[in-house]
């Protein structure tokens, strides 16, 4: 059984179809690309995938149990959890406490609720810190951990929004454009660290307009085109697509 299933799924608005008939089946401990040119239906596919838009058409099954009218709040805690193309931070908090607020989150409690002094809510603050802390080593950011979100550079930011989204504790973690203006060497560092999530047993899902990236990364990419599930298969297989390389990028950028 897939751990994530698009079944016929259809988004319209108004009479245009951002999403034909879209069929993905996504298996537990893979990561997999979903590309395509701009207005593809990418971040539609995301919205309707994590709650934020309910399919015109079709079903979205999550670990066998259909999610298709669950809220954003509900799919997030049951582990199905994704960053965004502008990550969202609070600019004022450390990347410490950035990462924790995101535990809060998971958990069910308020932000500002935790910020009492009650045994409860001073043992929610424990644990979260406890969680952030391993999340901090884990993605290599513990020389950085007391520096405000708004003085990290892009690189960091972007490294902060996923251990944010680490916190909520993920089985499958979509990730939206990871390595999006970074240089060669964070985009080095990223790969990595996405790929000891995987290797953590999460399943990663992710969106990237960098070919390079996503043919080094992904064990099989699915390819969106207007809506419509253009091609799917091994990057070897998408790269030498014909309709994919006329479609998509042209052949120099997507074999280059």
């Amino acid at each position: 059984m897939a751990l994530l299933e698009v079944k016929g799924v259809s988004k319209y608005f108004g009479g245009l179809a951002a999403l034909s008939e879209f069929d993905m089946e996504v298996s537990e401990g893979e990561i997999r690309g979903l590309i395509g040119p701009n207005g593809s239906g990418k971040t539609t596919l995301y919205n309707v995938i994590s709650g934020v838009y309910r399919p015109t058409t079709g079903t979205i099954v999550y670990q066998g149990e259909d999610i298709t009218h669950l809220p954003p709040s509900i799919i997030a805690k049951m582990g199905l959890v994704r960053t965004f193309q502008q990550t969202a931070l609070f600019m004022d908090f450390t990347v410490l406490q950035n990462i924790s607020v995101g535990r809060h989150l998971h958990a069910g409690e308020s932000v500002f609720g935790v910020m009492g002094s009650t045994p409860h809510t001073r043992q929610v603050e424990k644990e979260a810190l406890k969680k952030a802390e391993k999340i901090v080593d884990f993605m290599e950011l513990t020389h950085i951990k007391d520096e405000l979100a708004v003085n990290l550079p892009h690189g960091y930011m972007r490294a902060l929004g996923v251990s944010v989204a680490l916190a909520a504790e993920p089985k499958l973690l979509m990730l939206d454009e990871p390595v999006t203006g970074m240089n060669p060497t964070e985009k080095a560092h990223m790969l990595s660290i996405i790929k000891k999530i995987r290797e953590e047993g999460i399943t990663v899902l992710v969106v990237e307009h960098d070919m390079r990236t996503v043919m080094g990364l992904c064990d099989y990419i699915t390819v969106l085109n207007f809506g419509r599930k253009l091609a799917e298969g091994t990057p070897k297989e998408v790269q030498s697509n014909e309709e994919v390389i006329e479609a998509y990028l042209g052949k120099a950028e997507l074999l280059g």
